[in-house]
């Protein structure tokens, strides 16, 4: 196996240059520091060797977005053939998507993180953790079984794939919603999104777990949540683009749905004094399914294993699909 030249960038002193510090707080920066070593790590790790992004044929971006040097970047190396993003959302490089380079993301290596998330948050809801933490006297007892529940996953990702590991003791009834008519392993049910109003009026927890497109932007308004019970309730642990904030808060109220526990808002993060934050059948994470100290440890040996498959001149893990956006 070939040793190839492989640039990590931006490193911390430009993002800390370009980016106000005020923006993310003195921590955001420390991270940064230790995803930029973690990224290193991970090129000498695969078999490749550091160069400057002119001279790369491999660039692992290491930041969240483009920044306003991200084209110039591209442009200036003549020999990139491949460019690795850091996590598994590519809403922010969409624009920037061109077929001259093979493009990979961070898709599934963030899914063991995330799906105990959401199991997290399934549990939660079912047993009324969340208003027992907010009670200050003894209460009234509520709560549904877990087992033997009918859930419905939208997204066949590796998230899914995770989700229905953990959820197997449980013996649940699982329906996967997903693009590609083809049956996804570990499900009851596979439908297609156009049959999602098929399964919702038999949900009893509606899970959001797919990417976000034009075509998921907002897949969940006012006519999914009226076709679900009134016992139940939405975990979102995708974008929060795919929820119409104002139909879910107006369903909250009126109590057409039992609950909706939130990872992910929009917007986001969500601003003080939202109505969200108050509505005692909603309880709200700040996108923390993944944190960035479990992140590091998940990123580093996934980008060293692509790394090494490029020196070799292997398939490359997770790829982006430029058709689609993700």
């Amino acid at each position: 196996m070939t040793s190839r030249p492989i640039a990590v960038t931006p490193d911390p002193d430009e993002l800390s240059r370009r980016i106000p510090p005020q923006e993310h707080g003195t921590r955001w920066l420390d991270y940064q520091k230790d995803l930029y070593e973690s990224l290193c790590r991970a090129v000498t790790r695969g078999g490749a060797h550091l160069v400057e992004p002119a001279d790369a044929e491999g660039l692992i971006w290491a930041y969240f977005a483009p920044i306003e040097t991200f084209a110039t970047v591209l442009g200036s190396a003549s020999q990139l053939e491949w460019i690795q993003l850091p996590y598994a959302g590519v809403e922010p490089f969409v624009s920037h998507l061109d077929s001259r380079w093979k493009w990979t993301c961070g898709k599934d290596v963030y899914a063991p993180a995330v799906a105990e998330s959401a199991l997290g948050m399934i549990l939660a809801g079912q047993k009324h953790l969340h208003g027992y933490s907010r009670a200050t006297s003894w209460s009234a007892p509520e709560g549904r079984m877990l087992a033997g529940s009918r859930i419905t996953v939208l997204g066949g990702g590796g998230i899914t794939r995770r989700l229905l590991a953990l959820l197997e003791p449980f013996d649940c009834d699982v329906t996967v919603i997903r693009r590609q008519d083809v049956d996804f392993p570990g499900a009851d049910r596979t439908l297609t999104t156009a049959r999602l109003h098929e399964i919702l009026p038999r949900t009893d927890v509606l899970v959001l777990a797919l990417a976000l497109t034009a075509e998921t932007r907002g897949i969940i308004s006012q006519a999914e949540l009226d076709a679900l019970s009134d016992h139940a309730w939405i975990v979102n642990v995708a974008r929060g683009a795919h929820v119409v904030t104002d139909d879910l808060l107006e369903a909250l109220r009126a109590g057409t749905i039992g609950g909706a526990a939130l990872d992910v808002t929009d917007p986001e993060p969500l601003p003080d004094g939202h109505p969200l934050w108050s509505e005692p059948r909603c309880f709200i994470t700040p996108h923390v399914a993944n944190t960035p100290q479990i992140g590091l440890r998940l990123l580093e040996p996934f980008v060293a294993e692509n790394v090494r498959r490029f020196c070799a001149r292997e398939s490359l893990l997770a790829p982006v699909n430029i058709d689609l956006g993700y």
